[in-house]
């Protein structure tokens, strides 16, 4: 997984960093911005966005909840190849279906990326809030893919339930985001940093399959090692 998640960042670097490079040239390339330099930055904001897509879904490579990342860069293929497409004439602007599958295909494959930060972030112990987030973000992504696929006209209790349940998506992701990153116990000062955050998720994961707490797998650990 180490060596899949490296080789994957090595490709996203590297393609992003062609394109951005010829949306620089374009730009310095002196005279009037035709439609060909349009469609390269186009292009390489297109690339830009599938790239920061890709890094939120390889933030859970070495968790349990990895298969959560790989079928997000699934599903962002589907709206990165149709953008591409459109921008280099290969696809039809009045297709109604190709406009309803970018559009569906980027709702799902950014909600995908939001819900891989927030379990990068899980610790174990704000569970119960991270499933609420997750329960409410998969209720927005499913709310907005029926109006792009069944038009706009839902009603308004439609729209103020999205509402409700957005707020509590934009909340929920908020309170576990700030309590994930700043809500551990201060360490007394002078005492070494013996956990680190990469360390602590391969505790985490591992006590979980096997179904002991960390203090005892850790405790467990130590004593074989010391034997």
């Amino acid at each position: 997984m180490k060596g899949f998640r490296r080789i994957v960042v090595i490709l996203v670097i590297g393609s992003f960093s062609v394109a951005a490079l010829l949306g620089i040239i374009a730009l310095l390339g002196g005279g009037e911005l035709g439609e060909t330099e349009g469609k390269v930055l186009l292009t390489t904001v297109i690339v830009g966005v599938e790239s920061i897509a890709v890094l939120c879904y390889l933030a859970v490579a070495a968790r349990r909840t990895a298969f959560v990342g790989l079928i997000g860069g699934l599903v962002s293929l589907v709206p990165f190849g149709i953008a591409l497409s459109l921008t280099w004439g290969g696809a039809d602007f009045e297709s109604d279906i190709l406009w309803d599958a970018f559009g569906v295909g980027v709702t799902i494959a950014a909600t995908l990326a939001h819900a891989c930060l927030l379990l990068a972030l899980d610790r174990g112990r704000l569970r119960l809030m991270l499933i609420g987030t997750l329960v409410a973000m998969a209720i927005v992504s499913g709310m907005i893919c029926n109006a792009i696929l069944n038009g706009e006209n839902l009603g308004d209790l439609y729209w103020r339930t999205f509402g409700v349940v957005a707020i509590l998506d934009v909340l929920g992701t908020v309170v576990f985001a700030a309590l994930g990153i700043f809500g551990r116990r201060a360490k007394a000062e002078g005492e070494p940093d013996l956990m680190t955050p990469a360390l602590e998720s391969r505790v985490l994961d591992a006590a979980r399959s096997r179904g002991v707490p960390p203090s005892q797998l850790i405790s467990d650990a130590l004593d074989n090692f010391l034997r």
